[in-house]
């Protein structure tokens, strides 16, 4: 079955149906998944920052990541499940469109990066200490991996 003949099929279920005649629907699950990037690039945001060494470099970095990174997993989830909502009210705006996977990938990815390199790497920074010698550009690059992000979420309308 084709990624077409799918969403055609998709855009035809009475949930799908059911999600579209609902006026405030799509808006206020749009309003929570806009939230929910917030509050997940926010935490990488400032995990990524520290871990540059470019601000709280006075906190020692498992504090950073104690209070920041926890809401990264939660975030994620809230991300993907109002994703997956809208997909299914507008299948055929969503999965046949190049830069919705695309930003699928680069979700993953910057959190499989921020999880398995920078949470480490920030608990073992000492407080006051310059960054470890692969965490700047790991942090830069998260920093553009939420930055791609957010440009294709906002692209995939024009797209």
């Amino acid at each position: 079955m084709s990624i077409q003949t799918f969403s055609q099929w998709l855009y035809a279920t009475p949930l799908a149906v059911a999600f579209r005649e609902m006026v405030w629907f799509i808006p206020t699950v749009q309003t929570i998944h806009i939230l929910a990037i917030a509050i997940l690039v926010g935490a990488a945001l400032v995990s990524n920052l520290r871990l540059a060494g470019i601000i709280a470099t006075d906190e020692a970095p498992a504090a950073v990541v104690r209070r920041y990174l926890p809401w990264m997993g939660p975030a994620l989830i809230v991300l993907l499940s109002t994703g997956l909502l809208l997909v299914i009210a507008e299948p055929g705006r969503t999965l046949g469109n190049t830069v919705f996977w695309v930003k699928m990938v680069l979700v993953l990815s910057g959190f499989a990066l921020t999880r398995g390199f920078q949470k480490p790497a920030l608990a073992l920074q000492p407080v006051g200490a310059a960054p470890v010698a692969l965490a700047k550009p790991a942090a830069w690059l998260s920093l553009a991996v939420w930055a791609a992000v957010i440009f294709c979420g906002r692209f995939i309308a024009y797209t």
